[in-house]
This record gives C-alpha cells, sequence and structure tokens, in this order.
C-alpha cells in the first residue's frame, strides 16, 4: 500500500493538476493533495508548515516553466531548506531541452532529496512506479 500523507502539485496547467490528482485518487490510499499554481506560494507554505512544526510533503510534483517563481527557481530555495526527511520531487516537463536534464541531473547529484524527471503527460503506471520509489528507501 502506498502511504504518503502530503503530496504537492506545483503546476500551472489546470489540466496536468486534474490528470494527476485523478490518478492519485486511483491509489488504493488516496493522500491529501494541494496545489499551487507557482513555486513561490508553494515554497511559502512549506516554509509556512515547518515555522509551525507541521508536516512538510512526502511527494512534489513539480512542473518547470511558471509564472512568477518557476521550478528550477523553487528547487534551488527548496534545497536550502533545514529539512529531517527525504522529500521526493517529481519533475513533470513537456520541455524536450536537453539542458533541463542536464540541470535536473546536477541538482539530482547534489541533493539528500530523491529527484525524478519525467514528461508530460504522466500515466498510471508510471505514477505507481514513482510513487513506490519513496517506499523502498
Amino acid at each position: 500500500m502506498i502511504k504518503h500523507n502530503y503530496i504537492y502539485i506545483v503546476d500551472d496547467d489546470a489540466i496536468t493538476i486534474f490528470g494527476i490528482k485523478k490518478l492519485l485518487s486511483q491509489l488504493s490510499r488516496t493522500p491529501k493533495v494541494r496545489e499551487f499554481g507557482n513555486g513561490k506560494t508553494a515554497l511559502q507554505a512549506i516554509t509556512n508548515a515547518l515555522k509551525q512544526g507541521k508536516q512538510v510533503p512526502d511527494f512534489i510534483f513539480l512542473d518547470i516553466n511558471m509564472p512568477i517563481m518557476d521550478g528550477w527557481q523553487f528547487l534551488e530555495e527548496f534545497l536550502k531548506l533545514s529539512l529531517d526527511k527525504k522529500v521526493t520531487i517529481n519533475i513533470v516537463t513537456s520541455s524536450i531541452d536537453p539542458c533541463d536534464k542536464k540541470k535536473w541531473l546536477s541538482y539530482r547529484t547534489n541533493s539528500k532529496h530523491r529527484l525524478l524527471f519525467n514528461n508530460k503527460p504522466i500515466f498510471s503506471i508510471d505514477l505507481e512506479h514513482i510513487m513506490r520509489i519513496n517506499l523502498a528507501s
């Protein structure tokens, strides 16, 4: 059984958010999901949770291209946070730019968190696989 208490979806595309939430609803235990249209509001929610001693997300679906604060800017700031647990961050993007994959590899190499990279759209079989990665560690 997949046991994730909190999942954040950080994406400005309503169709992608709907699709991820639909797939998550098919899991055996539906987690609490919060959605954010940009990295800034998601980062604020995480820092507020830390200040209040509340739980931060176990898993984050993160788009790269968003207004206000994009996924890379979010990731840069998120990795500076002092967190006790490992968070799985699944970058989901429609980008085909090889530089984005290189950038992800650089972040992945230098982070204690689990960083995944997947192209949109995410299919159900992919979701089951990436969600189980948290359980294996």
